[in-house]
């Protein structure tokens, strides 16, 4: 059975060229990208180890190990951190023998007020699987008619990419979303939960979500562009504050032009605000 870091290192492989490496091509072959022999001649282990590594038979690299790969594969800042944080949770899959779980998603008093603040934003307060536990009355007035807050209990973005078709309208890179979405339930809150999501999520998502989940694609998350169902684009910058404490984040969005201001302010004025929170 494979495990995160294993998956990262395989996929990461497979999609290096050896010329990219100023490696010789060694004839056609049966897989794509860097052979294994190449890659552990590159980090200074064995090719039994790498198998070890990348079958899931090994979940304990030394950091040694760990940055001579990094280094192998030439990963960015990102992939580096990425490649860190699989590290640890595949060590912690081998010891826990916790169930899968919800994610804990009250919010804490001081962080609901900290929302408050800054209306008239917009905000909301989320964790890597997606849910919205908490936003701003500007962000439910602005996207209050997409269908993502119709929710009875807790929205969740995820599910909303993957199996609302109204997502693929209102996200015009919706390619770009799903991936960003998949991506971030490695993240967290935690092992468990994460585990918990996807088997609740994979059965009613399908291939689009499943194919995505041991892709190890970091996303590029750049400009957010919404088709909005009143008829303006709207294109937001997203700043990202982690509450480390909570595994959870505050997010906000700020227009990108002043067109997007414009428009913003137009949709926001439509109900009166206020601010909705779900513990």
């Amino acid at each position: 059975m494979g495990t995160p870091l294993g998956d990262f290192v395989r996929a990461k492989r497979d999609s290096i060229q050896p010329a990219a490496l100023g490696l010789p091509e060694r004839g056609r072959r049966r897989s794509p990208g860097l052979r294994r022999l190449d890659l552990a001649n590159r980090a200074g282990i064995s090719v039994e180890y790498l198998t070890r590594i990348e079958q899931g038979r090994d979940r304990h690299p030394s950091v040694a190990v760990v940055n001579a790969l990094a280094d192998a594969l030439s990963l960015d800042p990102t992939e580096r951190t990425h490649l860190r944080y699989l590290t640890k949770i595949t060590g912690s899959e081998c010891v826990s023998h916790a169930r899968p779980a919800p994610p804990n998603r009250e919010v804490r008093p001081t962080v609901r007020e900290t929302l408050r603040l800054l209306e008239p934003g917009l905000a909301l307060v989320t964790n890597r699987l997606g849910d919205i536990l908490a936003r701003t009355g500007a962000y439910e007035a602005v996207l209050g008619g997409t269908g993502l807050l119709d929710a009875d209990a807790v929205p969740n973005l995820t599910r909303y990419v993957f199996t609302d078709p109204r997502a693929r309208a209102l996200f015009p890179d919706w390619e770009d979303i799903a991936d960003e979405q998949a991506f971030d339930i490695r993240l967290g809150p935690s092992v468990e939960s994460s585990e918990w999501f996807t088997t609740e999520l994979a059965p009613v998502a399908g291939p689009e979500f499943t194919r995505r989940l041991n892709r190890h694609t970091i996303p590029k998350r750049g400009i957010l562009r919404l088709a909005h169902p009143a008829g303006p684009e709207l294109r937001l910058r997203r700043e990202t504050l982690e509450l480390a404490e909570d595994t959870q984040q505050l997010v906000v969005l700020l227009p990108a032009d002043e067109q997007t201001a414009e428009a913003v302010e137009r949709l926001r004025r439509l109900p009166a605000p206020r601010l909705r929170a779900i513990s």
